[in-house]
């Protein structure tokens, strides 16, 4: 069987929101949240067998509501944040929740019984991120490497910071900001920087780029028009401090330094419509992930703007006096970027595309239709990175 081949899951609902397991590094687990209006929405937790090249799933029932985000604790493998819609006073809420599966469901134990047999477990409630003051909720974000104690909510034009306490059944809100401007200003998506102790966020609203220091909840920078059309997601390189990607609905991925924020370092051009998601690779950041409603996900090689962009550190004393000279002409030149594979496995706009925490090689992609995707880094390209 060839190795790099796809592997695909069907889900009987559509779907929009996909994250991997954060604190699962052993195994490789993805949850997927379902949006359907007539049914219980459901959390499926994808386990694939990479020596089998198979796919096991448990299925808990999400009764809140359709799910429209969903982020997993870095520190604790039972307990997920969802951004879900419900109904108040005929009006449409988007609101946010941490929860907990079941206890057997954490382990990810696949000796779940047959489908048929067997009505599903349901997501237990650990409390309420509750957005009544502060309006309908586009995402939760997790401190990165954290311990699972501090989330942050982006709710229309408000960044609030919660302290989840008592295992996470009670969240208080430790501090917020506001967006200040003209016009209904609303958050659409943001990143928490995984640099400089945890202490600052990147936001988009609109065409903006912010940058948030969480200490004083100020703003410290502001990429005015960094997209010609809406801002859709974000993502910090792991290796760079300074460095962001970005991506919209014109079409574009840029990458931006952010002390220097007049002119973006650089932009691909290569998705025909919105580019819903944006994700840096977590041990090799030349390599960059997009997914996009032109129904396509594309791999790039964004090696110049890397932490790498010669390709490998070479110790000096390990160089004769010929090859010495040939290395420095070479390693002058940064190597080549170059799109390194598009994926057409999707007939549907495909919302999101994560990497697998557990293995830096694999990636898991997901389409509004129900349709996800497990694909690999080529392995002629992984040998030439690792070697």
């Amino acid at each position: 069987m060839e190795d790099d081949a796809p592997v695909i899951y069907g889900l009987e609902f559509q779907c929009r929101a996909l994250t991997a397991q954060t604190a699962e590094t052993d195994a490789i687990r993805f949850l997927v949240g379902t949006q359907s209006f007539k049914f219980d929405n459901q959390i499926h937790i994808i386990d694939f067998d990479d020596e089998n090249n198979i796919i096991n799933k448990n299925v808990l029932l999400h009764h809140a509501g359709e799910i429209w985000h969903i982020g997993a604790s870095p520190a604790d493998k039972g307990v997920l944040t969802t951004c879900y819609n419900k109904i108040s006073d005929s009006r449409v809420l988007t609101c946010a929740a941490v929860w907990r599966m079941p206890p057997e469901w954490e382990s990810g134990s696949h000796d779940s019984p047959d489908d048929s047999a067997h009505s599903p477990q349901a997501l237990q409630l650990l409390c309420h991120l509750d957005n009544t003051a502060h309006g309908n909720v586009a995402c939760v974000l997790w401190e990165p490497m954290g311990d699972g104690k501090r989330v942050i909510s982006l709710a229309e034009s408000h960044i609030v910071l919660w302290d989840l306490q008592e295992s996470s059944t009670k969240a208080t809100i430790s501090s917020s900001a506001t967006l200040e401007g003209k016009g209904q200003l609303k958050f659409t998506s943001g990143k928490w920087s995984p640099h400089h102790n945890s202490t600052q966020l990147a936001t988009a609203n609109d065409t903006a780029i912010r940058g948030w220091d969480l200490r004083s909840m100020s703003q410290i920078y502001c990429i005015e028009n960094a997209h010609g059309q809406l801002v859709r997601d974000l993502d910090f390189n792991p290796n760079k401090q300074y460095y962001l990607a970005s991506c919209g609905d014109d079409c574009k991925v840029k990458f931006w330094d952010v002390r220097h924020i007049n002119e973006p370092v650089k932009t691909l051009e290569e998705h025909s419509h919105w580019v819903w998601s944006v994700r840096y690779n977590h041990s090799h950041d030349q390599l960059l992930l997009t997914a996009s409603s032109d129904s396509r996900v594309i791999l790039s090689n964004m090696v110049s703007i890397s932490s790498e962009p010669f390709g490998h550190l070479v110790d000096d004393d390990d160089l004769s006096d010929s090859e010495e000279n040939h290395h420095e002409e070479k390693s002058k030149e940064p190597l080549q970027d170059s799109i390194i594979a598009t994926y057409e496995e999707h007939e549907d706009s495909v919302y999101a595309a994560e990497w697998s925490s557990a293995d830096p090689w694999l990636f898991a992609s997901l389409s509004y239709d129900g349709r996800l995707v497990i694909n690999r880094v080529p392995r002629a390209l992984k040998y030439r990175i690792l070697l």
